[in-house]
């Protein structure tokens, strides 16, 4: 099985959208680009609704069904473990495998000996194409940097072999998370990375390294484009001089994750794509649920009540619904309108604080990040959330795929085609 050149990861937590989402990738296709949609939820995500793997398999099946998609699309086991995976594999043919836990726990030093013995490539003056200058590293750069990731990918060919057993070797696409780590990687560190990969003969189809700045949830990077910019297009080199070398899938990319509205990287990332001729997976995650609640506003009525009482709760809660997601998320609490003062906005005072237009002031970043992380409030609603959606479909629907489509994959990929 292998991914398509582009692929958009699309976050649908109450699986209510898929029709939508689907919509803006058959818009990009009818613009000449073909963009495969990758439905993700996690195991953190199942259990905080109270929903189940096999809901986002059928909403996936069904909009492709529905509209007739002649593409291939997937579903992914987002963020998996090997204690959480089992419930995902009768229903997922994607598998993003989350080593955070593991990486900069020590391995045996024996094994970053064995590494090092068996990688002396790694080890001397390096050029790689598309880098401007070549490196140099030594053999104890080499060892140090196992030492950081060697348990981390061991860990991951752990997963991965427990799924082929169960699934079968060549039926669904790997991915392997590497961005929650405390520094981007170097090209040098990225180069022992995917030699491990490879030693533990992991068909990775795409990496998710980490990243300078900041990817919080639902708005922009925050940080220093132009450096992004670079170690963007160094990891891109890096990959495309891996593949070679060390006889990984030529499918191979990088993912980018938090890719949710980062509207400032987005042509960087154009740019560099179009020098290596390479692809991307890029994962928006939780921007549908937002444009479900802006769609919600928008209508009136008791969509607009609904979305006045989940921000209240979402802010009486703060600090529970926060916690989680502490490291991306960057809410000042004195920058947060009162339930009272939000109780008296019309749904065009509503949706403009929500939606992200950094061009128009009421656009409010500490709302739209409290919201994003308040999907919580929704699920605990059940039923009532649903049927105001379900209510409200055309105007939800139209949020979720203008969102998608004119936001991100438009700046993305469809540059310079209408």
């Amino acid at each position: 099985m292998k991914l398509e050149k582009f692929s958009l990861g699309v976050g649908d937590r109450f699986a209510h959208q898929a029709k939508a989402q689907l919509r803006a990738c058959m818009r990009a296709a009818e613009r000449g680009v073909t963009v495969i949609p990758v439905w993700n939820k996690s195991n953190r995500e199942h259990v905080t609704i109270g929903s189940e793997p096999s809901g986002t398999r059928a909403a996936a099946d069904a909009a492709v069904q529905a509209l007739r998609w002649p593409h291939p699309y997937r579903v992914d086991a987002d963020h998996i473990r090997l204690e959480t995976v089992d419930r995902f594999l009768p229903h997922s043919d994607f598998y993003t495998i989350d080593v955070a836990d593991w990486i900069g726990q020590p391995a045996e030093a024996k094994s970053v000996q064995a590494f090092a013995g068996r990688h002396p490539e790694l080890a001397g003056q390096i050029s790689i194409p598309g880098i401007p200058r070549p490196f140099q590293t030594a053999r104890a750069d080499v060892e140090r940097v196992a030492g950081k990731y060697l348990l981390a990918v061991q860990e991951a060919g752990k997963i991965y072999r427990h799924i082929v057993r169960l699934k079968g070797e060549g039926n669904f696409i790997t991915e392997v998370s590497m961005d929650e780590t405390d520094s981007p990687q170097t090209p040098p560190e990225m180069l022992v990375i995917l030699a491990a990969i490879a030693d533990e003969k992991i068909p990775i189809q795409t990496l998710a390294p980490k990243f300078t700045g900041r990817f919080n949830k639902g708005v922009d990077y925050v940080g220093d484009v132009a450096r992004f910019e670079k170690e963007f297009s160094d990891d891109l080199a890096v990959i495309a001089f891996a593949v070679q070398q060390h006889g990984l899938p030529d499918t191979l990319k990088l993912s980018v994750h938090s890719g949710s509205d980062k509207f400032s990287i987005y042509a960087p990332m154009r740019r560099a794509l179009a020098r290596f001729h390479a692809g991307l997976h890029i994962k928006t995650a939780g921007t549908t649920w937002l444009e479900e609640v802006i769609g919600l506003a928008e209508a009136g009525g008791e969509g607009l009540a609904l979305a006045r009482e989940i921000y209240a709760q979402a802010l009486d809660h703060l600090d529970e619904l926060c916690a989680p997601y502490a490291a991306v998320i960057d809410i000042d609490p004195n920058q947060l309108p009162t339930a009272a003062t939000v109780n008296g906005w019309s749904s065009e005072q509503f949706v403009a604080a929500l939606r992200h237009d950094q061009k128009n002031p009421a656009f409010n970043p500490h709302l739209r990040q409290l919201t994003h992380v308040g999907y919580k409030i929704a699920a605990k609603m059940g039923r009532r959330y649903l049927d105001a959606l379900e209510a409200n479909e055309a105007v939800v629907a139209r949020n979720v795929t203008d969102n998608l489509c004119e936001r991100h994959l438009k700046p993305l990929f469809l540059n310079g085609t209408g």
